[in-house]
């Protein structure tokens, strides 16, 4: 009996707008390779597994949709006698699904119980637009490789100087030294200089930055990378990004030069930072050059590189290994959660990570690669695509939501933050409460010696990281590039003692009116079960964050944090009065982790608290992004003044700030979306979640809701509420797992993760390294450790 179904009025192709999950399944990560297929749903485009677990049927009960399309996936089987060749740009062009992969498919009805012809009806044109269409791997694999290159005043208000022809002979090699390669021409006075050495791949002697150093011409194109067709890599010195020049023909014509008659002969920037990120190992081989022996099992599953998302991979693998986040998201017993739109609901993503990362499901040899006798060759897993988490965590944000490199442990915030603002129904509980604590701050009047504290609830800690250079030796025969710094070793416990010392800070005592100054103390009053530490190796160049490569010395063994306990008030001790309540700009009290990091770069405190107050004191990234936009500001080193307002009008209701707040809710957006509300908390929520791009509102109109913006980082806990952590003693931790980074900016190069771990087969506990989808037995975790940019320390009970 034919299908009723087929001529359905709701079965119509997807729009380029809609989503189509037809890669791996919504709710778990079994996908089209596996041998029953995947089920993708022809109303909504929902990609179902139909194996042991079924969630395509799962889907059909709920949603009532009967047609699907499975779809199955074979791998094109290749003997490799090495190992696989690196990825580039025109290896991903060249090489087709059709070249990779035999695909079947075929439709059946749920309903009807039985399989259907897909030339019938509506089938035709519904099939082929659902197989044509993007998936999210797929525009994830198209944007990966791809860079946001802009203009910039530079380039677009560059005046040359008088023109001149530049003889061919004088394009052959660099000014001031004798390379060929590498070069870089000036476009506003004709210059050629070498590049850096860390960019060519064919060495460099940075006379090309020299130059801009000498002259402060900004603009520069490396001629062995333009094409006929108007292509080139193009820098900006002033801004130390690579840009477009929209006048780029008419630029080199000035210099004599045709742009159509070059012939690209090196390769660009983009081209490089890729091979770079995927050359770089982290050491994937032994002493003696031996390749690691992969593993395999419940625990070891690699994420899939989607391009520029190792920062993502490493974080979650960090997560997971944690005993909260385990216990809060893996499930393999239940059922996945009852949401209408899977791929839409963090839960459901969470849910899925866990299965994926935990469960050992998915962490086998990747059979597609058959290695020959003589091959030394290990095949590693394909690794899981978190490409629907990877949306759902950035959507709406303003870096997450590209494809360009991130700074993990903003990364780790932010996702903090998403998890403690979803729902968290009984039972459960929030894992994010395994990493909170309370910080105690002291402050003592230098001339009258009263006192006040305060406490802070946080999930992390930001060290500085004490920077001593080595002294270098001056090798007159050496090229004119500038030698690497390098930096003495210095310990966690010298860091520590640095965050948690104390210091002098600049304010008038309201008991005695001294302007001598308080000293400021923070420590732990709490401790959490999970302290997550950001080490802080940057300095500010040319108001540009550069990491340096400082090493922190941190031990295996278990060491005590009771040192840096705080003791509260003591007997004695005389505090300082309370501040009039009707004075604002006492009330303003600056998001305390935002300042450190603002002051460890280098800016006054005086313009830090002014672009807290200014950005609704979130957090570090907005206010950098205020202070370079107000630099010249004639009062930016003016000292902070507010102003009280009226609390009617537009006010808004300082504890409904301070509820939505401690939701991880930014107070700029708390007051837009409780203005837009009429004051309800729940709605305001609502709001908040359906206008994610909505930065807020900046506005003073409630003095209150300013003072309890700090609260979107570091709360105040409120009287009668739990606290977070516990202050028993002794508090003893142990690293747990780290994440680290290669490369000079935390924007570029590569992250991985180590996690200790118990290895199947093998007593006791070992390092395991998590690199993408590669999975081995760490051996150089000691020198990784000094290096590591987050570290997860877990207490000992």
């Amino acid at each position: 009996m034919a299908c009723k179904h087929v001529h359905s009025a709701e079965l119509r192709a997807p729009t380029p707008a809609q989503s189509v999950y037809r890669e791996d399944c919504t709710q778990c990560f079994d996908s089209i390779d596996d041998p029953t297929g995947l089920n993708v749903c022809l109303y909504c485009f929902n990609g179902g597994c139909c194996s042991d677990r079924n969630h395509a049927r799962l889907h059909q009960q709920t949603s009532k949709h009967p047609l699907v399309l499975n779809i199955k996936r074979t791998r094109k089987r290749a003997k490799r006698d090495e190992p696989p060749q690196k990825i580039s740009k025109l290896a991903i062009a060249a090489e087709t699904e059709e070249d990779r992969y035999d695909t079947t498919t075929s439709v059946r009805c749920y309903e009807c119980d039985a399989d259907v012809d897909k030339s019938s009806g509506k089938l035709p044109a519904v099939v082929d637009a659902v197989l044509k269409a993007n998936t999210f791997a797929r525009q994830a694999e198209v944007q990966a490789w791809e860079q946001e290159i802009t203009r910039c005043e530079h380039t677009l208000c560059l005046k040359q100087e008088s023109a001149r022809q530049i003889e061919s002979q004088d394009l052959g090699r660099c000014s001031m030294c004798e390379l060929k390669e590498n070069l870089w021409l000036c476009l506003q006075c004709g210059n050629l200089g070498c590049g850096r050495n860390q960019f060519g791949g064919f060495g460099g002697n940075s006379h090309g930055l020299k130059h801009t150093e000498l002259t402060s011409h900004a603009v520069a194109v490396k001629l062995g990378s333009l094409t006929p067709d108007g292509a080139a890599d193009i820098y900006c010195y002033a801004c130390n990004e690579e840009r477009t020049d929209p006048e780029l023909v008419a630029h080199l014509a000035h210099w004599g030069i045709n742009i159509a008659e070059r012939e690209k002969t090196e390769k660009s920037l983009t081209e490089m930072q890729i091979e770079q990120n995927l050359k770089w190992e982290f050491s994937m081989t032994t002493q003696d050059g031996k390749e690691l022996k992969p593993i395999f099992g419940e625990g070891f599953t690699g994420l899939k590189n989607l391009g520029n998302s190792c920062y993502l991979a490493s974080v979650l693998q960090c997560l997971f290994s944690l005993p909260a986040f385990a216990a809060r998201y893996y499930h393999p017993k239940e059922p996945p959660p009852s949401a209408q739109l899977p791929a839409e609901d963090l839960e459901t993503q969470l849910r899925k990570m866990a299965d994926g990362i935990l469960s050992g499901r998915y962490s086998y040899p990747d059979t597609d690669v058959v290695a020959s006798e003589d091959s030394a060759y290990i095949p590693h897993q394909k690794g899981l695509a978190p490409a629907m988490l990877k949306h759902l965590i950035g959507r709406g944000h303003e870096e997450f939501s590209t494809m360009r490199q991130q700074d993990a442990f903003e990364l780790l915030l932010h996702l903090l933050k998403l998890v403690t603002r979803s729902p968290h129904p009984s039972p459960t509980q929030d894992p994010v409460n395994a990493f909170r604590f309370v910080m105690e701050q002291r402050l003592q009047c230098i001339s009258c010696n009263r006192v006040r504290y305060r406490s802070d609830e946080q999930d992390n800690i930001s060290i500085p990281v004490p920077v001593r250079r080595k002294l270098r030796v001056i090798n007159s025969d050496s090229s004119d590039e500038k030698p690497k710094d390098e930096f003495e070793p210095v310990t966690l416990k010298e860091c520590l003692d640095i965050f948690t010392g104390a210091e002098e800070v600049e304010l008038t005592c309201p008991a005695c009116n001294s302007k001598a100054g308080f000293t400021k103390r923070s420590l732990f009053k709490t401790f959490p079960d999970v302290l997550a530490v950001n080490a802080r190796r940057f300095e500010l160049v040319n108001w540009v964050p550069t990491k340096l490569d400082v090493p922190v010395v941190v031990g295996d063994d278990p060491f005590s944090l009771n040192a840096y306990m705080s003791s509260g008030q003591q007997d004695g001790e005389e505090p300082l009065p309370e501040e009039a309540a009707a004075d604002p700009a006492s009330r303003f009290s600056p998001n305390q982790a935002a300042l450190e990091q603002l002051e460890a770069m280098g800016f006054p405190r005086v313009r830090c608290e002014k672009a807290l107050h200014a950005t609704g004191n979130t957090d570090a990234d907005t206010a950098m992004n205020w202070l370079f936009a107000h630099m010249e500001d004639p009062d930016i080193d003016a000292p902070l003044q507010i102003t009280a307002s009226g609390s009617g009008g537009g006010g808004v209701d300082a504890e409904s700030v301070e509820m939505m707040a401690a939701m991880g809710i930014g107070a700029p957006q708390a007051r837009k979306a409780l203005k837009e509300t009429g004051g309800d908390v729940n709605r305001a929520v609502d709001w908040v979640f359906s206008h994610p791009d909505d930065q807020g509102d900046f506005e003073d109109d409630d003095d209150d809701a300013a003072a309890a913006a700090a609260a979107a980082s570091s709360t105040t806990p409120t009287e009668g509420a739990p606290r977070a952590g516990n202050s028993d003693l002794p508090a003893k931790f142990r690293l747990q797992s780290i994440v680290c980074h290669k490369g000079a900016s935390i924007h570029a190069g590569h992250y991985v993760a180590f996690i200790r771990k118990h290895i199947p087969d093998e007593s006791g506990e070992a390092w395991v390294l998590f690199n993408d989808e590669k999975v081995v037995k760490a051996v150089d975790v000691e020198e990784m450790k000094k290096f590591a940019y987050v570290y997860f320390f877990g207490r000992m009970q």
